[in-house]
């Protein structure tokens, strides 16, 4: 007894310390890559057929959500046993997708649709469908599960849903096409990436009220946050960058070079390394955050995108 308490305490142990894994989604190959963060390496690769764009993780890392534009919806990939166990129907422009924090619901967007789709993690059944604005992109669900916030690309707008009521409370006007978009951890600033302005529109929870413009590089994409929120990192498609803003004085404070036509974009759980996808690379650059340069590049798979929360926390 003793014995089987002890190696069951050392499994427990070795669990909670493992590395995460980070999923990325290779658009032109129907693929996720799975990368091992501890060895920097990719240690298997899932064939995802309908062109995989969006990523969320389980808050509990076992279960992987990849929405697929071509397939109509999503793939519910299994992460112990690295395989797809479910697809389920969506509508023909799914693309953002996100996990609540409770890992209780699934949020789509749907591109064409206009709408915003909520799916019970369980029975995978789509419960409400919400009406946002035009071509709804990123979606990131505040860390108490109460907001979840959407970028409407054609409509140059970010909307606030009630999760409680689910239905919209806010809609602010940003800069022109946003995509992808990120929310610090006490919830209080949501950082949105406008692809055709070239900056970053920083909104404040209560009512969306606009606090900042930044200006940034060549097609601003999707943005992470890193060491502490004091640090916002956003992807510059047109020219193989990452910006750097500084998140006090909301200055960029540093261009990183990374590969050709970066997309997707998160932090690892340490808070210090920032993984980027390339698409026109098929590849991924790690970032330290504390030096602010490229440490590693990953082989991953043709047209490499990642938008959305890809690493398991």
């Amino acid at each position: 007894m003793a014995v089987a308490m002890a190696v069951a305490t050392a499994f427990l142990s070795a669990s909670v310390m493992a590395e995460p894994f980070a999923y990325i989604s290779n658009q032109l190959a129907d693929s996720v890559s799975i990368i091992d963060t501890k060895k920097g390496t990719v240690v298997d690769t899932i064939a995802v057929a309908g062109k995989p764009a969006g990523v969320a993780v389980a808050p509990d890392g076992n279960r992987i959500y990849v929405s697929a534009p071509e397939a109509r919806g999503f793939a519910v990939l299994d992460a112990v046993n690295r395989r797809v166990i479910s697809e389920v129907a969506v509508g023909d422009g799914a693309l953002g997708i996100a996990t609540a924090p409770d890992g209780k619901r699934i949020y789509v967007a749907d591109w064409y649709k206009n709408t915003v789709s909520v799916i019970d993690a369980d029975s995978l059944k789509i419960v409400e469908t919400i009406i946002v604005g035009k071509s709804p992109s990123g979606l990131m669900v505040s860390p108490d599960n109460r907001w979840l916030y959407v970028a409407n690309r054609l409509d140059d707008s970010v909307s606030q849903i009630d999760l409680d009521k689910l239905t919209i409370r806010n809609t602010t006007k940003v800069g022109a096409h946003p995509f992808g978009l990120t929310v610090d951890s006490k919830g209080e600033r949501i950082y949105v990436a406008n692809v055709e302005s070239d900056d970053v529109t920083v909104l404040e929870k209560s009512h969306l009220k606009r606090i900042a413009t930044v200006k940034v590089n060549s097609r601003p994409y999707a943005a992470t946050l890193a060491k502490g929120d004091s640090l916002l990192f956003v992807t510059n498609q047109d020219d193989g960058s990452v910006s750097v803003i500084d998140t006090a004085t909301l200055k960029e404070i540093a261009l990183i070079d990374v590969g050709d036509k970066p997309e997707g974009i998160y932090t690892h759980p340490d808070d210090r390394h920032v993984y980027v996808a390339n698409w026109f690379d098929s590849n991924v650059s790690v970032i330290d955050a504390q030096t602010l340069e490229v440490v590693d590049t990953i082989q991953t798979g043709e047209g490499s995108r990642a938008f959305g929360q890809f690493i398991a926390k």
